[in-house]
């Protein structure tokens, strides 16, 4: 049974139920009233000691999550720093190669173990158009009867619901990502760098950013370099495929483990990075970062899965693994 939130602490909803009449299953722009259905008797019998209130915010955030998501088409593509001009004008990229020859182009990124090219072919999938929010990773932590983190920072304003969800580790964002699918019927995960990448680039074209031009138009398709607090999410133009944010506001977590050698020895089927590793992937850029140098589709780094503390510039997308339809 579904009802209207009446408190303004989600930690409350925990111990508290609701009173009130019953509402109706949200609707949805994608499922059928019978798959929202099963997503809420889903939740309700996985996690029938939470208050109405509570179930009622996990089944909005599955249903909305799922209809968020962009159908990716699988193919085949080139993989790696692919070149751009030495002299080029970031803010009208024109069409690569640009008129020079490949292998006049300068690298688009330094030492970030990029620049081997190497051919991959992904499966279909479906790729989150929006960064998990905090208010929806809010309630992630209240279904576990985790607390929520950095109470003096939320004082302070530095995080907001609908901004990008901060994480102190990347088992976080796996987690969600896994706790999504399960109460979605889905096999939700974090999106592998590859999948990352082609959805960045357009499904493997050769996009220099990831926006809705492949050039940077300050404050209409990126943040502008000025701005020094992440955005709420979506303030500015997707790209071609439906998705926002892929650089400039904060950085996506993938799955994969990080090795400077692995784009030598990728497979070309569906790579999933390195069996094990001591660091993972990140991908994008933070909006403490110059855009004309690291907004670009192409820049890989490694990063410690875990940290001391959030930071509101690390955060992540989730992927469905699989084409089928969602219905």
């Amino acid at each position: 049974m579904y009802c209207r939130m009446l408190l303004p602490s989600i930690a409350l909803l925990l111990v508290v139920g609701c009173q009130a009449q019953s509402q109706p299953l949200p609707k949805s722009a994608k499922l059928g009233p019978e798959k929202v259905a099963a997503i809420a008797e889903r939740i309700d019998s996985r996690y029938p000691k939470l208050s109405d209130d509570l179930r009622s915010q996990m089944l909005s955030t599955v249903v909305r999550s799922l209809d968020e998501m962009v159908f990716i088409e699988g193919g085949e593509f080139e993989m790696g720093d692919f070149g751009a001009p030495c002299d080029f004008d970031q803010t009208n990229m024109g069409t690569w190669p640009y008129g020079y020859e490949p292998d006049e182009l300068c690298p688009i990124t330094g030492k970030f173990d990029d620049d081997y090219l190497h051919q991959v072919r992904l499966s279909s999938y479906y790729l989150a158009s929006y960064q998990t929010r905090l208010g929806d990773f809010d309630v992630f932590r209240a279904s576990l009867g985790l607390p929520l983190f950095d109470e003096v920072l939320r004082e302070r304003g530095f995080f907001h619901e609908n901004k990008p969800a901060p994480t102190m580790k990347w088992q976080e964002a796996k987690d969600y990502c896994l706790w999504l699918g399960g109460l979605s019927g889905h096999a939700i995960d974090l999106p592998t760098e590859a999948q990352w990448e082609y959805a960045a680039r357009n499904r493997g074209k050769y996009v220099h950013y990831p926006t809705d031009t492949g050039s940077l138009n300050y404050g209409k398709n990126i943040p502008k370099d000025e701005e020094t607090n992440e955005l709420a999410i979506g303030q500015f133009a997707p790209g071609p495929l439906g998705l926002y944010d892929m650089a400039g506001n904060a950085t996506d977590w993938v799955n994969d483990w990080y090795d400077p050698e692995y784009y030598r020895n990728s497979p070309s089927e569906n790579p999933q990075g390195p069996e094990s590793g001591t660091q993972k992937v990140r991908r994008g850029s933070s909006i403490s970062e110059l855009n004309w140098q690291a907004a670009n589709t192409v820049r890989r780094w490694p990063e410690p899965p875990a940290s001391t503390r959030h930071f509101p510039d690390s955060s992540f997308r989730c992927a469905i693994q699989s084409g089928q339809s969602l219905n």
